[in-house]
This record gives structure tokens, C-alpha cells and sequence, in this order.
């Protein structure tokens, strides 16, 4: 089975997603406990476009107990596949369970800001983004009006006359 996972992930890497889905559906079927089965599984169908079967493969693999760097990357994709479904406020509980887990992931909070801006919760979407892009940056112009654009981020709607 070990050999069958590999092969999958390698045909995913190399762009051959159909046969890599066959062999991860196959698998899912033979080991019906396995996280990672499942997370590879969602994983496969993510990049097919297909993210609407990607949902209960991510859910199934983060019930099961995945966890590390594979629960990271499982809440992230789950979380931005239910934004791309239109599911705004499982995408925010997600995503936030993401940022709970895993603080230094700044890719999860790029995501739970797009998820806002979807909701239309444009100033805390903006707020996110510049707090993330002032935190990880190291262009010197942005970093020369870091305590600036800090302050402003949340009173983007502010007018001073």
C-alpha cells in the first residue's frame, strides 16, 4: 500500500491527476482510516477543479485525526475549497481553527481574507492582509511606512480634515 501511496503522490507531482485519483480513490477504499489516504484524496481532487468532491475527503482525513504539517495543509485547503463553494461562514470556521492551530501560517490568513472580502467584510479582509504583508515583508519601501500603514489598517475608512 506504501508503494501504491508514493506512486500516487509522484503521478500528482508530475501532473498526471486522473491516474493519481484513481489510485488514491482505490486506496481510500482499501484503507477507509487512514487520514492521509483521505487528505491525498481531497488533495487530487483540489488540483482536478474538481472541489466540490475534494470537501468530504478533507473533512473525513481532519475527523480522522490528521495532524502536523498534513492537519495545516488540510485546513488551509478545505478552508479555501469551501470559499471557492460559496461556503463563507464554514470557510471563516475553518480557517480560523487553521490560524488557532498553526499562527505562523501566514498562507492561512491570506485565505481567511479573501474568504472576508467574499463575505463582504471588506475592512477586516484589508486589515488581515496589511497586517500580514507589514509582518513578512522585507521590501525596504514598505517596511519605511510599516508604522503607517499599521495604524491606518484599521481606520481605512477614516478621514482626518
Amino acid at each position: 500500500m506504501e508503494e501504491q501511496l508514493l506512486r500516487a503522490i509522484e503521478l500528482r507531482k508530475v501532473e498526471a491527476y486522473e491516474e493519481s485519483n484513481q489510485l488514491l480513490r482505490k486506496l481510500v477504499m482499501e484503507q477507509p482510516n487512514d487520514p492521509f489516504i483521505h487528505y491525498q484524496c481531497a488533495w487530487s481532487y483540489d488540483v482536478m477543479g474538481e472541489e466540490s468532491k475534494a470537501v468530504p475527503f478533507y473533512e473525513k482525513a481532519i475527523q480522522l485525526g490528521l495532524s502536523g504539517s498534513d492537519l495545516e495543509g488540510a485546513l488551509l485547503g478545505l478552508g479555501s475549497t469551501y470559499r471557492t463553494l460559496e461556503e463563507y461562514e464554514k470557510s471563516k470556521k475553518t480557517l480560523m481553527k487553521g490560524m488557532e492551530l498553526f499562527p505562523q501560517n501566514n498562507a492561512i490568513k491570506v485565505f481567511y481574507a479573501m474568504t472576508l472580502y467574499n463575505s463582504k467584510e471588506h475592512e477586516s479582509a484589508m486589515e488581515v492582509l496589511l497586517t500580514c504583508l507589514t509582518e513578512t515583508t522585507n521590501d525596504k519601501e514598505i517596511l519605511r511606512y510599516k508604522k503607517a500603514i499599521d495604524f491606518y489598517r484599521s481606520r481605512l475608512d477614516e478621514v482626518w480634515r
